[in-house]
């Protein structure tokens, strides 16, 4: 069996890990992780003959073969020797948590804190058991800080990331409505996203807070380093000018002179995420006017709150994800816009458990508080509710009716879980 310190010294000669041979790399390491459908023990020896330097595998592949490195389990093998790597640094880690907008808060930190040291972060949405570590280990020798996302959807989840993580520094964006199935209902999503901070207190690491959310407060009780950031609270201090559509922020306190940031987002709920990028751009020294141009410059991609323009309709793309929280406020900030017809298309919500049909019910009964030109809800349990409106199976019909439409001058917010693929609906 392999160890974890001669692992990672061939790591260090071959300093790139993978666990997908469609991404394989000519000399990186490949981890032949197993899963309910799938054994990548099965792909090592191609893996090898693909380019990769070493197969990382927890099967007796071929024995005879000294580039197949046989450990108990692969799995743990890559997670142990992320924290190895986690170790040789004495930088700043700092770890974003929080049921909506993690990747944005993510995005705009990395943004305003890349402008000024060399940092690494998340790609993508690698924010689980196995994207945590593979982040970890993409992070080279010349890093000055790191910016570590973790997704979460049961409780002792974030606890584990830390473990090999080892944050100094932590945020937790909020915690709404979402995995409710998993976390077993708001409070046990709070104790979830809590792990976080039971891990800096212990560890007298330091956390960066919205003083808006009240639950923040009792959640971050046992942290001895808190920094708070809010719209009439903490050290940074910001409001919305305006945000029609795009989010205008005057930060009033915390500077040498009042910061107006004109943001490319949307949605009057990215406030808490600009904040927290002034605040911890602010925290670790980084000069006003690269955060001010970072934040500015941060565009929104993968179908997060994205503005398109297509056929003379303005679009807002936010279909990566949906919960309840999000999908309310989502809605509220649409519901505010100054535009003449508004389209509204919403896509099911997922892993609610049983108070997922009383969920969906909620959000028809807060979009028949509004007017508008068209709404139109697709799949999930939607199909289980009372409404008015138009209801289709699949995005697939929910294209099809788009094109039929032939909307032109028209605002349409198209949102829902990833798994309802709403972003096809465009084409």
């Amino acid at each position: 069996m392999v160890t974890t310190a001669a692992l990672y010294e061939l790591f260090q000669q071959f300093p790139s890990a993978q666990t997908d041979t469609r991404k394989l790399k000519e000399g990186d390491i490949f981890f032949a992780l197993k899963g309910p459908n799938f054994n990548g023990n099965l792909f090592a020896k191609k893996a090898l003959e693909e380019g990769a330097a070493y197969a990382v595998v927890d099967e007796d592949v071929d024995p005879s073969d000294a580039r197949l490195l046989r450990v108990e389990d692969v799995l743990s093998s890559l997670q142990a020797l992320a924290k190895f790597h986690r170790e040789q640094f004495d930088i700043p880690f700092l770890a974003i948590t929080g049921s909506n907008g993690k990747t944005t808060s993510k995005e705009l930190i990395y943004a305003v804190l890349s402008s000024h040291y060399t940092t690494y972060t998340t790609q993508g949405n690698l924010n689980n058991h196995i994207g945590v570590p593979l982040t970890l280990l993409s992070i080279k020798k010349d890093a000055q800080m790191a910016v570590i996302e973790m997704g979460a959807n049961h409780q002792k989840e974030i606890a584990g990331y830390c473990i090999y993580t080892e944050p100094t520094h932590g945020l937790i964006t909020n915690c709404g409505k979402a995995h409710l199935e998993g976390f077993g209902g708001v409070e046990g999503v709070r104790k979830g996203k809590g792990e976080l901070y039971d891990y800096l207190a212990i560890h007298n690491g330091t956390v960066f807070a919205y003083a808006h959310y009240d639950y923040l407060k009792p959640m971050s009780a046992a942290v001895k380093n808190i920094i708070w950031y809010g719209q009439t609270e903490g050290d940074v201090q910001g409001t919305i000018v305006s945000s029609d559509p795009f989010l205008i922020v005057n930060i009033q306190k915390g500077f040498s002179e009042p910061l107006k940031i004109r943001s490319q987002l949307v949605g009057d709920y990215n406030l808490p995420n600009i904040l927290a990028a002034a605040q911890i751009g602010k925290y670790f020294s980084v000069p006003e006017e690269k955060i001010v141009h970072a934040i500015e410059s941060y565009t929104p991609s993968n179908s997060r709150s994205q503005m398109l323009e297509k056929d003379g309709n303005h679009i807002i793309l936010d279909a990566y994800n949906a919960n309840p929280s999000s999908m309310r406020v989502a809605i509220e900030n649409f519901a505010r816009m100054q535009a003449d017809q508004k389209v509204l298309m919403l896509g099911g919500m997922m892993e609610l458990g049983g108070d997922s049909v009383m969920e969906h019910q909620a959000i028809i009964d807060l979009i028949s508080q509004y007017q508008w030109h068209k709404v139109v809800l697709v799949g999930g349990d939607f199909s289980k509710t009372h409404h008015p409106y138009l209801f289709l199976d699949n995005s697939s019909n929910a294209r099809e009716w788009f094109l039929q439409q032939h909307f032109a001058g028209c605002y349409l917010l198209i949102k829902g879980s990833r798994s309802m693929q709403m972003e096809k609906i465009l084409g």
